[in-house]
Parts: structure tokens; C-alpha cells; sequence
């Protein structure tokens, strides 16, 4: 009950902020509608003012000025209203997706990160990391790649214990920071995708080739020289004798410099975008002060070199959107004289060659910040969950009333957990189909990586040690590769041996998570097979869980004793349907509802 209460606590507040921006959107579309009126009649009136002034002689055109100042005031008051506008229904977006995470709706409005899967990866694809209602499209609120990938990071190489502390302490600071989290999501451009941050540190560290000091000199000489000949030439109606040469001599310059100046149009002009909104989110953390010592260095490292990072970039942006305006229609023209885009792409290259090598360490900052706050917009968003504590020592994971954190609060059922340490390191859990086994280890597994991570977990208390899971939960077969379902399956059970055994040379110690242990093969083979492997990982100093249907298996558990024990999830048919209570309990299932269920979907059995 206290879990409910909590998160409709949650849930509130974001109604509440929610329906504050829907009544000041409403407010600002109404101000829109008055605007465009007062501009479509200011536009009237100077048309009727210039017919009286030109057309009919009746009046000064003098007159003329006035509705001209008065609609360009409201143009700009009018762009104003729209960018505030705009940002106010993004906040209401926002908004809208936390209520929904908070209520279980959130499945598919986030980012899948499927790009950040790794192939083979020891546990991503077992544990549901990646893709539609995955832990990704829970957690992320990055709007740069640099945040997504540090975000993907943590998830897929669990942190050392110093450094899930320290995420640990960020985000706790962040999760209070309900401004800051709010203006990271909308300060900036509206980027389709997230910001290329990494093609835009490729393209800052490339090799910049900066134009010799003298030539942005020799070139505004001559764009002055053209200029002033144009002038005499519109004066006196003559051209003077030397205009031809300086136009043919700006034609040849021009077209020498061309190839290199299209090269940084085409470079820097499609950043545009993602550079405006990577110094709005610099920013904005820049104007932040902060306890927690990860934000203090982040801080530290977007103010490293002098000007802070924001400032450096907004000078970039500046100059790309100087370089774009010579696609204006009145202005082209004349920027040609000017050499403009010559100029600009040459001033470009100098920025590249003065700030360009610090671009991936701001970038790389930023993208900390962001994958921190959205452990924090997580832990503000549970406030039920706790963060677990590290401890050293032999491997293991304790927890009490751990839950899964895709599952609804309302479906979702807490169950104790007690591996490694002082209790058995090997857990066999048995049940009939739907009973709740394959979803447990599934818990287990992403509360273990989101403890890593420097996340909170869907716990009353968690303790553990550093460890690495590796899980056999999603294995499947490939007409493709030619692989049946049992090969993949024991390939898979290979790579968590050699992880495993890997822990003798100082890697973290593994948590293996073996879902119906080779089912597909015979019960002799099964056997023996299963004890194999599991006394092979136990003997490594690995702990974990395996599942099974075959009871046969759990007598395992009294070989392996004290070092494994039996649990199972238990269900009762009654009238006809299956009835599941999810709760773990000690000891080798008692019942089987197989034949039940096939019965019960009219097969004659």
C-alpha cells in the first residue's frame, strides 16, 4: 500500500504541473490568435495607406511608416509568443511522459537504444535491456547520443562499487532537482532524433586547415575594392576603369577558394541544429551549482580552458547561422562581393583548430549529466525503490520484496532473495508454465544491472557484491546460422563458464541466470548434463538461479547441499482457469498444470 501511495504521489504532482501548462498554452493560443489578427490588419492598413500615398496621391507617404513599425513590432512580438508557445507544450509533453511512466503507460514512447545493442552480449538481450517496453525505453530522457551511449554503457558494463556510489549520490542530488531535469528535456531546438554528438566531435577533432593570417585581410580588401567601384559606378552612372579587373580577380579568388569552402558548408551546416541544442543543455548545467562530487567534475570539465563550454559553442553556432544566411534572396547577391562564405568557413577552421580537441570531453560531459539525470527522473518517479549497498566479500545478492521494474506496481509481487555469502550459491526453482520463474530471474538479473548502474532498485532493501550476470533466457534457434535451439543453448552455457572462470584473474564474480537448463534433450542427458555445469559454475565461485519444468532436476539441489536449495512458484486450476500467486516459497513444487491447461483449451489429453 505504501508503494501505491508514493507513486500516486508522484502521479499528482505531475497532473498538477501537467494541467498548470495546458491553462498557460491555452492562455498562449489565445495571445497567438489576437497577434496574427493585429498583424493581418496592421498589413491592411499599410496596404490602404500606400494605395492613399502612391496610388492617390491623398496622403504623405510618410504615413506609411507608422503601420510599418507597428507590424514589425508585432512580428517580433508574435516570434516571441510562438518560441514560448512551443516551449510551453513541450513541457506538457513532458509531463505527459512522466505520468505515464509513473502509471505503467510509458511502453514505446521512449527510445528503444536498440542501436546499443551489442551482439552476444552476456545478459542484455536475457534481461529485456533494449527495444519496445525495455529498461532503456524506461530510463532514458537523453536528448544527445552522448547521454543515450553513457546510458547504454552502464547498463551493458557493470560499474565498480566506488563508481555506483558516486552515480549514486548524483542522482539522488538530480532526483531533487525537478527544474533542472524539466529544462534539460525542452531548453533547445526540437532535434528529431537524438543530437549527433558524436559525429559532431568527429567533425571538431578532425584536421582543421585555418586560412594564413593574411588572407581574410587580402580578401576584405578586395570585397571593399569591388563594393566601392560598385558604388562610383550606381553614383555617376559610369563604371570606373577598374571594376572589371577587381570583379574578374574576386571571380578567380572565389572560385580557387570554392572546394574548400564547400567542404565546411557541408561539414558544419547540418550541426546547426545539434549544436544550438548542445550549448542550451551546457548551458543550463553551467548555471547550476552542485554538491554531489560526479556533478561538481562535470562542471569542472565544461568550464576546463577559459570560456565555458556553452559560450565556445554558441560562437560556433553563431558563425553556421552567419553562413546560412547567404541563402537569403536579397543578401546572396551581395555576400558574394563579400566573400562571406569564405570568411565564415575560414573562421570555422580556426575554431576547430583553437577549441575543436576539447569538443569530445564537453560532449562526453554532457552525456554523463543526462544519463545521471535520468537515473534521477527514475528515482524521483519510484520513490519506493531504494539504492542498495555495496559490500566486499565473497559474492552475493540479498534483497527483500524485489520486484521487476517493467512490471505495473499493481501486478508487480515482491519476493525475498538470498544468494551467495552465508546462504546457498545455487538456487534451483521449479513450477508449472506461467508460474512467475522465467520473470524472477528476469528481476533479479536488471535490479542486479540497475544496481551497477548507479540506479535504484524495485527492492525494500538490497545488498550485493560486485558481480556480472550472464543468462540463458532468451536463447533461440537460427534457420540462418543452422543452429538448433539446444546448440545455441549450450554455446551460450560455454560463454558463462569462460565468464565465470574469468573471475580467477580479477573480474567480477558471475551471477548466472539458467532458464529451463537443457530442455532440449533427453532426461538422461538433461541430468547429468545440468549437474555438470551448475557444479562447474558453483566450483568457479559463481552464484545464480536455474529454472526447470523437469522435477527430476531438483535433486540436484540435495547432491550440491548445503551450497544449493530448492524454491518453486506454486498455482492451483479451479474452475477451469489457472491461479497463480507469484510468491516464492522453499522446497521442489508440489503440482503440475500441463495437462490441465491442455485440457482446458479443449485438447483431448
Amino acid at each position: 500500500m505504501d508503494r501505491r501511495r508514493h507513486r500516486a504521489a508522484v502521479a499528482a504532482a505531475y497532473a498538477e504541473r501537467r494541467a498548470s501548462a495546458q491553462v498557460a498554452e491555452g492562455a498562449l493560443d489565445a495571445r497567438h490568435h489576437r497577434l496574427a489578427n493585429l498583424r493581418l490588419a496592421t498589413a491592411g492598413v499599410a496596404v490602404a495607406v500606400g494605395v492613399l500615398a502612391f496610388g492617390m496621391g491623398r496622403v504623405s507617404s510618410v504615413w506609411l511608416a507608422l503601420p510599418v513599425v507597428v507590424f514589425l513590432a508585432l512580428a517580433v512580438a508574435h516570434a516571441r509568443l510562438i518560441a514560448e508557445r512551443t516551449r510551453v507544450r513541450r513541457i506538457t509533453s513532458y509531463l505527459d511522459d512522466g505520468l505515464a511512466r509513473v502509471e505503467g503507460r510509458w511502453q514505446g514512447r521512449g527510445t528503444t537504444g536498440l542501436h546499443h545493442l551489442p551482439p552476444d552480449h552476456p545478459y542484455a538481450d536475457d534481461l529485456d535491456l533494449f527495444g519496445p517496453g525495455s529498461v532503456f525505453d524506461l530510463l532514458s530522457t537523453a536528448r544527445t547520443l552522448a547521454g543515450e551511449a553513457t546510458l547504454a554503457r552502464w547498463l551493458l558494463h557493470p560499474g565498480t562499487p566506488d563508481e555506483a556510489r558516486a552515480r549514486q549520490q548524483a542522482a539522488v542530488e538530480l532526483s531533487g532537482l525537478d527544474a533542472l531535469r524539466e529544462d534539460l528535456a525542452v531548453l533547445g531546438p526540437d532535434v528529431p532524433h537524438a543530437a549527433a554528438t558524436e559525429a559532431l566531435s568527429a567533425w571538431a577533432t578532425a584536421p582543421a586547415r585555418p586560412a594564413p593570417v593574411w588572407a581574410p585581410v587580402a580578401l576584405g580588401a578586395l570585397s571593399a575594392a569591388t563594393l566601392v567601384g560598385m558604388g562610383l559606378w550606381i553614383a555617376s552612372g559610369e563604371p570606373p576603369p577598374w571594376i572589371g579587373g577587381a570583379l574578374s580577380l574576386q571571380a578567380i579568388v572565389g572560385f580557387a577558394l570554392r572546394r574548400q569552402v564547400v567542404r565546411v558548408i557541408h561539414d558544419v551546416e547540418p550541426r546547426a541544429r545539434d549544436l544550438a541544442l548542445t550549448a542550451a543543455l551546457i548551458a543550463r548545467i553551467e548555471a547550476d551549482t552542485f554538491a554531489a562530487p560526479a556533478l561538481v567534475d562535470i562542471r569542472r570539465r565544461l568550464a576546463a580552458g577559459g570560456l565555458p563550454a556553452s559560450a565556445q559553442i554558441r560562437r560556433l553556432t553563431r558563425l553556421v547561422e552567419l553562413l546560412t544566411s547567404r541563402q537569403n534572396q536579397i543578401f546572396g547577391p551581395i555576400s558574394v562581393l563579400l566573400f562571406w562564405a569564405t570568411q565564415l568557413a575560414w573562421a570555422v577552421d580556426r575554431w576547430r583548430a583553437r577549441a575543436g580537441q576539447a569538443v569530445p570531453d564537453w560532449t562526453a560531459a554532457l552525456g554523463e549529466l543526462e544519463a545521471l539525470a535520468a537515473l534521477g527522473t527514475y528515482a524521483a518517479e519510484h520513490p519506493e525503490a531504494v539504492f542498495p549497498t555495496f559490500v566486499a566479500g565473497p559474492p552475493q545478492v540479498q534483497a527483500r520484496a524485489l520486484t521487476h521494474p517493467l512490471l505495473p506496481p499493481s501486478a508487480a509481487i515482491g519476493n525475498d532473495l538470498s544468494i551467495g555469502g552465508d546462504a546457498a550459491h545455487l538456487v534451483i526453482v521449479s513450477g508449472s508454465n506461467m508460474s512467475g520463474k522465467s520473470t524472477w530471474l528476469r528481476a533479479v538479473g536488471v535490479n542486479v544491472v540497475l544496481a551497477h548502474a548507479g540506479a535504484p532498485v524495485c527492492a525494500a532493501a538490497m545488498t550485493l557484491s560486485p558481480l556480472l550476470p550472464a543468462g540463458t533466457l532468451r536463447v533461440q534457434d537460427s534457420l540462418q546460422s543452422g543452429r538448433s535451439r539446444f546448440f545455441a543453448e549450450i554455446t551460450k552455457l560455454r560463454q558463462i563458464v569462460e565468464q565465470a572462470r574469468s573471475a580467477a584473474h580479477g573480474a567480477p564474480a558471475t551471477l548466472f541466470l539458467i532458464d529451463e537448463l537443457l530442455a532440449g534433450t533427453n532426461s538422461h542427458d538433461r541430468r547429468q548434463g545440468a549437474e555438470g555445469v551448475l557444479r562447474g559454475l558453483v566450483a568457479l565461485g559463481a552464484i545464480g538461479m536455474a529454472t526447470t519444468h523437469d522435477l527430476a532436476l531438483t535433486d540436484l539441489a540435495t547432491a550440491l547441499a548445503p551450497r544449493a536449495i530448492n524454491m518453486h512458484f506454486a498455482d492451483r486450476f479451479e474452475q477451469g482457469g489457472l491461479e497463480f500467486d507469484y510468491h516464492l516459497r522453499e522446497g521442489v513444487v508440489g503440482t503440475s498444470n500441463a495437462l490441465a491447461l491442455m485440457r482446458s483449451v479443449g485438447l483431448d489429453v
